[in-house]
């Protein structure tokens, strides 16, 4: 007999997870310990298991291509999806806490695939806890985009030190964008839009983009549409509040 068993957290059509299946507190703390495993290094990063078009072996990737754009928190992999057919060259990943999204992300990337052959092959997420193990992923200078939308706005000043954006994590940002690389916010939350800002002005190693800079580039008219949570403002009639800078060498 053939067999007739669906699996209920795809989407019988198109072969996409449903999200229903794998959905997860909006909050996590990440000041908590998770366990999963962590790269020792870049080095150690495997290449070959996130992008197997790109390296169809897990030779060294030492001088080979290497990821560039981070999406830290990426929720439901929205901004990912839009950005692999922008940047198809570009290895890209987000990067998440909450188990049961990156499984979802990791099931939407694969479907995608199968139903696309040869695109979204440059796109993957890890499960990792950004605030503690970015320089285990990359390397200084790499990265030349991060992303950081709709972040946990931690309200509670107590939790303040729980944001994903302060001068502190700054340093390791600093570290991992390369000259002239971009950091992207937003938020529809103004006090945190406010934080974001003034964290990154203060930094002497970021420099506010131009009115021209922004509009001529093109990602940051997916940073309000893109992902789940900035569909729902746009529905809801909200407003969002943006900080997009540039990482300098040093202080003019």
């Amino acid at each position: 007999m053939l067999d007739t068993k669906v699996n209920p957290t795809k989407n019988k059509s198109t072969g996409l997870p449903r999200k229903r299946f794998y959905r997860a507190r909006a909050h996590s703390n990440p000041l908590s310990d998770s366990h999963f495993p962590v790269p020792i290094s870049p080095s150690h990063v495997e290449y070959s298991l996130h992008y197997p078009q790109f390296f169809p072996s897990s030779e060294e990737v030492e001088g080979s291509k290497k990821i560039q754009f981070a999406d830290i928190g990426c929720g439901f992999g929205g901004l990912l999806i839009s950005l692999s057919t922008l940047f198809p060259e570009t290895l890209m990943i987000g990067m998440e806490l909450r188990d049961k999204v990156t499984e979802y992300v990791k099931e939407r990337i694969s479907g995608l695939r199968v139903a696309n052959p040869g695109q979204y092959q440059n796109i993957s997420v890890v499960r990792t806890n950004s605030m503690k193990y970015i320089p285990n992923f990359f390397e200084k200078g790499q990265l030349s985009k991060m992303f950081f939308l709709f972040p946990d706005p931690h309200f509670k000043e107590k939790n303040h030190r729980r944001r994903v954006i302060s001068p502190h994590l700054l340093d390791e940002y600093a570290y991992v964008l390369q000259a002239g690389g971009i950091i992207y916010t937003i938020t529809d939350v103004e006090e945190l839009g406010e934080w974001m800002k003034t964290c990154l002005e203060n930094h002497p190693l970021f420099e506010a983009l131009t009115e021209q800079e922004l509009e001529a580039d093109p990602v940051v008219k997916l940073l309000s549409s893109a992902t789940e949570e900035g569909q729902k403002v746009a529905r809801n009639g909200g407003q969002t509040y943006q900080a997009v800078f540039r990482r300098i060498l040093s202080a003019s």
